[in-house]
Protein backbone atom coordinates (compact mmCIF):
# COMPACT_ATOMS: atom_id res chain seq x y z
CA UNK A 1 0.00 0.00 0.00
CA UNK A 2 1.07 3.45 -1.13
CA UNK A 3 1.03 6.17 1.81
CA UNK A 4 -1.32 8.35 2.21
CA UNK A 5 -0.91 12.32 2.40
CA UNK A 6 -3.84 13.16 3.64
CA UNK A 7 -2.78 13.88 7.32
CA UNK A 8 0.13 15.40 5.77
CA UNK A 9 -1.28 17.87 3.40
CA UNK A 10 -4.02 18.94 6.44
CA UNK A 11 -1.35 19.70 8.93
CA UNK A 12 -0.13 22.48 6.40
CA UNK A 13 -3.12 24.37 6.95
CA UNK A 14 -1.10 25.95 9.72
CA UNK A 15 0.66 27.42 6.78
CA UNK A 16 -2.28 28.99 4.71
CA UNK A 17 -2.83 32.97 6.55
CA UNK A 18 -5.97 33.97 6.88
CA UNK A 19 -7.13 37.98 6.22
CA UNK A 20 -4.73 38.43 2.88
CA UNK A 21 -6.18 42.02 1.70
CA UNK A 22 -6.02 43.39 5.63
CA UNK A 23 -3.02 44.71 7.71
CA UNK A 24 -3.10 42.21 10.60
CA UNK A 25 -1.84 43.22 14.53
CA UNK A 26 -2.57 39.57 15.48
CA UNK A 27 -1.54 36.95 12.68
CA UNK A 28 -4.03 34.12 12.12
CA UNK A 29 -4.05 30.70 9.97
CA UNK A 30 -6.32 28.45 8.49
CA UNK A 31 -5.60 25.36 11.04
CA UNK A 32 -6.28 28.41 13.93
CA UNK A 33 -9.09 29.35 12.30
CA UNK A 34 -10.65 25.81 11.92
CA UNK A 35 -10.40 24.98 15.62
CA UNK A 36 -12.11 27.93 16.51
CA UNK A 37 -15.34 27.53 14.11
CA UNK A 38 -14.99 23.46 15.37
CA UNK A 39 -15.24 25.29 19.14
CA UNK A 40 -17.80 27.41 18.07
CA UNK A 41 -19.99 25.22 15.90
CA UNK A 42 -20.12 22.40 19.02
CA UNK A 43 -21.35 25.49 21.14
CA UNK A 44 -24.15 26.83 18.86
CA UNK A 45 -25.21 22.56 18.89
CA UNK A 46 -24.82 22.74 22.18
CA UNK A 47 -27.00 25.59 22.49
CA UNK A 48 -29.90 23.94 20.22
CA UNK A 49 -29.63 20.64 21.88
CA UNK A 50 -29.82 21.70 25.89
CA UNK A 51 -30.71 25.26 25.91
CA UNK A 52 -33.39 25.20 22.93
CA UNK A 53 -34.35 21.47 23.48
CA UNK A 54 -33.74 20.16 19.64
CA UNK A 55 -32.12 17.25 18.46
CA UNK A 56 -28.07 17.98 17.57
CA UNK A 57 -25.44 15.64 16.69
CA UNK A 58 -22.49 18.39 17.96
CA UNK A 59 -19.80 16.07 17.42
CA UNK A 60 -20.71 16.35 14.11
CA UNK A 61 -20.75 20.03 13.66
CA UNK A 62 -17.28 19.89 15.59
CA UNK A 63 -15.93 17.57 12.82
CA UNK A 64 -17.70 19.37 10.31
CA UNK A 65 -15.73 22.95 11.28
CA UNK A 66 -12.27 21.41 11.62
CA UNK A 67 -12.40 20.63 7.77
CA UNK A 68 -14.50 23.21 6.87
CA UNK A 69 -11.76 25.10 5.18
CA UNK A 70 -9.46 22.02 4.34
CA UNK A 71 -9.81 22.30 0.39
CA UNK A 72 -7.58 25.87 1.19
CA UNK A 73 -4.87 23.56 1.49
CA UNK A 74 -4.82 23.53 -2.23
CA UNK A 75 -6.35 26.84 -3.11
CA UNK A 76 -5.60 29.05 -0.38
CA UNK A 77 -7.55 31.37 1.62
CA UNK A 78 -9.09 33.82 -1.17
CA UNK A 79 -10.04 37.19 -0.11
CA UNK A 80 -14.19 37.89 0.76
CA UNK A 81 -14.42 40.95 -1.17
CA UNK A 82 -13.53 39.00 -4.46
CA UNK A 83 -14.76 35.71 -3.43
CA UNK A 84 -18.32 37.08 -3.07
CA UNK A 85 -17.80 39.91 -6.24
CA UNK A 86 -20.66 38.68 -8.16
CA UNK A 87 -22.22 35.61 -8.19
CA UNK A 88 -20.40 33.77 -11.34
CA UNK A 89 -17.00 34.14 -9.19
CA UNK A 90 -18.59 32.75 -5.95
CA UNK A 91 -20.21 30.07 -8.02
CA UNK A 92 -17.09 29.03 -9.75
CA UNK A 93 -14.75 29.40 -6.48
CA UNK A 94 -17.60 27.23 -4.47
CA UNK A 95 -16.81 24.54 -7.79
CA UNK A 96 -13.06 24.89 -7.09
CA UNK A 97 -13.55 24.16 -3.43
CA UNK A 98 -15.53 21.05 -4.34
CA UNK A 99 -12.86 19.76 -6.50
CA UNK A 100 -10.06 20.44 -4.12
CA UNK A 101 -11.92 18.65 -1.45
CA UNK A 102 -12.64 15.77 -3.43
CA UNK A 103 -8.54 15.80 -4.18
CA UNK A 104 -7.97 15.56 -0.91
CA UNK A 105 -10.57 12.71 0.02
CA UNK A 106 -8.99 11.02 -3.08
CA UNK A 107 -5.44 10.40 -1.29
CA UNK A 108 -7.65 8.49 1.73
CA UNK A 109 -7.82 4.44 1.64
CA UNK A 110 -11.13 3.37 0.35
CA UNK A 111 -13.02 2.90 3.55
CA UNK A 112 -12.26 5.89 5.20
CA UNK A 113 -13.35 7.99 2.45
CA UNK A 114 -17.00 8.17 3.38
CA UNK A 115 -16.58 9.45 6.69
CA UNK A 116 -14.53 12.48 5.48
CA UNK A 117 -16.92 13.02 2.51
CA UNK A 118 -19.44 13.64 5.27
CA UNK A 119 -17.44 15.44 7.45
CA UNK A 120 -16.60 17.69 4.29
CA UNK A 121 -20.75 18.51 4.35
CA UNK A 122 -21.50 21.89 5.93
CA UNK A 123 -24.15 22.52 8.16
CA UNK A 124 -25.82 26.07 8.28
CA UNK A 125 -24.62 25.97 12.04
CA UNK A 126 -21.06 25.71 10.82
CA UNK A 127 -21.05 28.75 8.70
CA UNK A 128 -22.54 30.37 11.24
CA UNK A 129 -19.77 29.79 13.64
CA UNK A 130 -16.91 30.34 10.62
CA UNK A 131 -18.61 33.87 10.97
CA UNK A 132 -19.09 34.06 14.43
CA UNK A 133 -14.72 33.12 14.21
CA UNK A 134 -14.40 36.12 11.52
CA UNK A 135 -16.70 38.74 13.73
CA UNK A 136 -14.46 37.48 16.63
CA UNK A 137 -11.00 37.87 14.62
CA UNK A 138 -12.34 41.83 13.98
CA UNK A 139 -13.61 42.76 17.58
CA UNK A 140 -9.75 41.65 18.53
CA UNK A 141 -8.12 43.49 15.78
CA UNK A 142 -10.34 46.46 17.00
CA UNK A 143 -9.21 45.83 20.65
CA UNK A 144 -5.60 45.99 19.41
CA UNK A 145 -5.93 49.26 18.09
CA UNK A 146 -6.25 48.35 14.84
CA UNK A 147 -8.97 50.49 12.62
CA UNK A 148 -8.83 48.11 9.23
CA UNK A 149 -11.56 45.51 10.83
CA UNK A 150 -13.54 48.38 11.72
CA UNK A 151 -15.85 47.95 8.49
CA UNK A 152 -15.75 44.29 8.19
CA UNK A 153 -16.91 44.08 12.28
CA UNK A 154 -19.93 45.97 11.25
CA UNK A 155 -20.81 44.21 8.24
CA UNK A 156 -20.41 40.64 9.85
CA UNK A 157 -22.22 41.52 13.04
CA UNK A 158 -25.14 42.39 10.72
CA UNK A 159 -24.89 39.26 8.77
CA UNK A 160 -24.52 36.98 11.96
CA UNK A 161 -27.99 39.12 13.19
CA UNK A 162 -29.37 38.69 9.54
CA UNK A 163 -29.06 34.58 9.75
CA UNK A 164 -32.05 34.82 12.42
CA UNK A 165 -30.40 31.46 13.93
CA UNK A 166 -31.80 31.89 17.77
CA UNK A 167 -28.49 29.33 18.35
CA UNK A 168 -26.44 32.73 17.00
CA UNK A 169 -28.56 35.34 19.29
CA UNK A 170 -27.70 33.33 22.23
CA UNK A 171 -24.47 32.92 21.59
CA UNK A 172 -24.27 36.93 20.67
CA UNK A 173 -25.87 38.04 23.76
CA UNK A 174 -24.54 35.43 26.21
CA UNK A 175 -20.42 35.18 24.86
CA UNK A 176 -19.15 37.73 22.64
CA UNK A 177 -19.67 40.53 25.31
CA UNK A 178 -16.42 38.26 27.26
CA UNK A 179 -14.44 39.22 23.89
CA UNK A 180 -14.53 42.74 24.83
CA UNK A 181 -12.64 42.23 27.89
CA UNK A 182 -9.07 41.97 28.75
CA UNK A 183 -7.63 38.94 31.02
CA UNK A 184 -7.86 40.63 34.12
CA UNK A 185 -11.45 41.55 33.85
CA UNK A 186 -13.00 37.83 33.40
CA UNK A 187 -14.25 36.56 36.58
CA UNK A 188 -12.04 33.44 36.73
CA UNK A 189 -10.69 33.45 40.26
Amino acid sequence: MNPSSFFALVSRMKYISRWGLMRNAISENVQEHSHEVAVFAHALGVIRRDVLGQECDVNALAVQALYHDASEIFTGDLPTPIKYHNREITNAYHEVEHLAVEKLIALLPDQMKAAYREAAQEDPLVKAADKLSAYVKCIAERRAGNDEFLAAEKQTRAALEGMALPEVDYFLEHFIPAFEQSLDEFDTM
